[in-house]
């Protein structure tokens, strides 16, 4: 058995209308899906011990064809700071040309910048920011890598495993 792909990733918002807006307006995402789900199963299915729990559940979709799963919860728990050493998701990453000009961008928006753009050891450019919500996002730039990734990116996976990563496939002791 084999996945066919990453289908997308589940964010809780604070305000489902704020954050549709915001990826709308900064990143060109469309809203493609919205449910309301029923408080028995915000009960059971989510856990959230209310006396009529709500959930609004969207699908965002990124250029590219991405997802951002967006749940809104009522009521919701506050969020909590990114640790980057606890285990657990700590970002997502957006693919762009030329970072320069989209930090400059976001400035010009307003959005929290958390990095200024550099380059990494392997040529590529990044920085982070934060959306709406003060989820940490990275905008990275591949360069020259992006074409060789994605046409080429499971061959070389899957040569990877045979190869140079093959310890990495195994247990730890």
């Amino acid at each position: 058995m084999r996945a066919r792909s990453f289908s997308h990733t589940g964010v809780t918002v604070s305000d489902f209308n704020k954050f549709v807006s915001f990826y709308a307006d900064i990143f060109g995402c469309r809203l493609v899906g919205v449910a309301d789900t029923p408080p028995e199963r915000v009960r059971a299915f989510f856990g959230v011990d209310a006396e009529l729990p709500k959930c609004k559940i969207g699908w965002l979709r990124m250029p590219g064809g991405g997802i951002l799963e967006i749940f809104h919860f009522t009521p919701h728990e506050l969020p909590e700071p990114v640790v980057w050493n606890r285990v657990g998701i700590t970002h997502i990453s957006i693919d762009v040309r030329n970072t320069q000009k989209w930090h400059d961008y976001l400035v010009k928006k307003g959005v929290d910048i958390v990095s200024e753009p550099e380059q990494s050891r392997f040529g590529h450019t990044f920085f982070f920011a934060k959306d709406c919500d003060g989820n940490l996002i990275e905008l990275m730039d591949l360069k020259g890598r992006y074409l060789p990734l994605k046409w080429l990116g499971a061959f070389a996976g899957w040569l990877f495993r045979l190869k140079m990563y093959k310890d990495y496939y195994r247990p730890a002791a």
